[in-house]
């Protein structure tokens, strides 16, 4: 009996009983929805939070200045200017692990245009700002060591402060901006980052070199830097390497006594990690509940291939009085049994796929359905059938056809 003519027998044999194949298969579908959905959920979750990190940066350390102590009232970061341009060029010559430095001075003014306004994000910064945050331009260029050099009245802008000066699909790429009522020159267009996890619009912001910033925006603090430093580490597992290299050099620059530091050190690849491990820990869970879905689908097959057997006890024991074979009768109950599961698989996986997909439009949630996830979605489901119809089928095939006859 070959493998098409088995499968023909268990299609007919199962579609004798539609109602209670359609349950049976029940449990299967609901387990391969509950994967489906749940990793959907996870890679969704995950990939959001890769995103919204890569958005910031890559291996991406800041620095901020120390906090003032005054009566034992204690101010926040940056309320005390302890960075000084003597550290910026030092970290970039003397860290290792470093391979960009960038200051990143901020302020907060009006923009205007030729008949337009907008107050927005003023950043004073280098070339290597827009190297650390991956951040290329859509039209022009970014700033480059020459404005640096120059003090250049230059400017380039985000999305967002191109949409509200001259208008959607414009190109403002020559044209004057005033700040603070200095004319700068727009010399490029940054691609649109979009938001941050807590809602910040990373494209309204307009950046300036810092060596203008100081002259023309904000006076500065002479050698104190009157801002942050944004640090790029050489690859992603040198940020905790680099962050230690950066501290004692600090505090030996500084001349740091005792345990407190007179700066502050975010490592954002910490962040990031910590962040997917959370998320890890969801998908784990959800992933857990899946698959007692799937084995609670799995012992369901089981049950109703029990009780087919002894259904059709007299069925099996003319089959083998006319030649059937006990393999020919373990390949039959295997063969249904993995037809219900893995049709219980495909149902599933449909049913997951559209569930994943009313869960990213109807609540908002991120979801990312993939498809070696699919693949072994129905794969798992189709050896469960086989895992859990193996015993049935065995104890079928070991009757014997005598007794099998007699059966009533």
């Amino acid at each position: 009996m070959n493998m098409l003519h088995t499968l023909r027998v268990a299609l007919r044999a199962l579609l004798r009983n539609k109602m209670r194949s359609f349950l049976t298969t029940l449990g299967m579908i609901i387990g391969v929805m509950a994967v489906i959905v749940a990793v959907a959920i996870g890679e969704g979750a995950k990939a959001k939070v890769e995103e919204a990190f890569a958005a910031m940066g890559s291996n991406l350390l800041i620095v901020m200045p120390g906090s003032t102590s005054t009566g034992g009232a204690r101010g926040g970061s940056g309320s005390q200017p302890t960075l000084t341009w003597d550290d910026m060029r030092a970290i970039s010559d003397e860290v290792p692990s470093v391979r960009y430095v960038a200051p990143v001075l901020r302020s907060q003014a009006q923009v205007m245009s030729e008949d337009q306004n907008w107050t927005t994000s003023i950043q004073g910064t280098s070339p290597e700002y827009f190297l650390i945050r991956s951040w290329g331009v859509a039209r022009g260029a970014t700033i480059q060591q020459s404005d640096i050099e120059a003090g250049a009245k230059v400017v380039v802008v985000g999305q967002t402060v191109v949409d509200k000066l001259f208008g959607a699909n414009s190109d403002p790429i020559g044209q004057v901006v005033r700040i603070k009522n200095v004319p700068f020159q727009v010399i490029g267009v940054l691609t649109k980052k979009g938001q941050s996890a807590m809602g910040q619009d990373y494209d309204d912001a307009v950046y300036v070199p810092y060596t203008t910033f100081g002259a023309k925006v904000q006076g500065g603090l002479k050698n104190y830097l009157n801002g942050i430093l944004y640090i790029g580490a050489n690859s992603n597992t040198d940020t905790a390497r680099a962050e230690t290299q950066i501290t004692n050099l600090l505090r030996d620059r500084h001349h740091v006594q005792g345990t407190e530091d007179d700066f502050f050190i975010r490592n954002l690849t910490e962040l990031a990690n910590s962040q997917q491990e959370g998320t890890k820990t969801m998908t784990t869970l959800l992933n857990v509940i899946a698959a007692v879905s799937l084995l609670v689908g799995g012992i369901g097959i089981m049950n109703i291939m029990l009780v087919s057997v002894t259904e059709r006890t007299r069925e099996i024991g003319l089959r083998m009085a006319v030649g059937a074979k006990p393999r020919n009768i373990l390949m039959q109950f295997l063969v249904e049994a993995m037809t219900l599961s893995t049709l219980g698989g495909m149902l599933g996986l449909l049913l997951g796929v559209i569930g994943s997909r009313v869960l990213a439009s109807s609540l908002g949630w991120a979801t990312l359905v993939r498809p070696d996830i699919v693949v072994a979605a129905v794969a798992f489901s189709a050896i469960v059938g086989i895992g859990f119809g193996l015993y049935p089928a065995y104890k079928a095939s070991r009757l014997d056809p005598i007794d099998a006859l007699r059966y009533e």
